[in-house]
């Protein structure tokens, strides 16, 4: 039994916390990467874009998979085109052929 009992004591001394695992002081907390949601990712994309913004394209394309990346652009330009028709008193097809420069159907 003291065999077992050596090891399980190994092991939870293992998992301790120890001053080589802390940060260096309390002044200098570990920094924290902050993870971004579709729809974040979605915004600043369609925003990036439509201020000719190369570089910020590129790092909200990072944010996110590709699909999602392109779930949230369709619902942000879904709600956008709701919100507009409501704004207008038009259809939202009549909105989205507008933004679109399309002819009226």
């Amino acid at each position: 039994m003291s065999g077992t009992m050596a090891r399980v004591w190994k092991l939870f001394s293992r998992l301790r916390p120890t001053e080589s695992r802390r940060p260096a002081s309390p002044a200098e907390p570990r920094p924290k990467k902050r993870t971004h949601n579709l729809f974040e990712a979605a915004a600043a994309y369609v925003v990036a874009g439509a201020e000719d913004d190369q570089n910020g394209i590129d790092e909200a394309a990072t944010w996110v998979s590709p699909e999602a990346l392109s779930f949230g652009v369709n619902e942000l330009a879904c709600r956008a085109v709701i919100a507009l028709a409501r704004e207008r008193d038009e259809s939202p097809a009549t909105v989205a052929r507008t933004l679109l420069g399309l002819p009226a159907a």
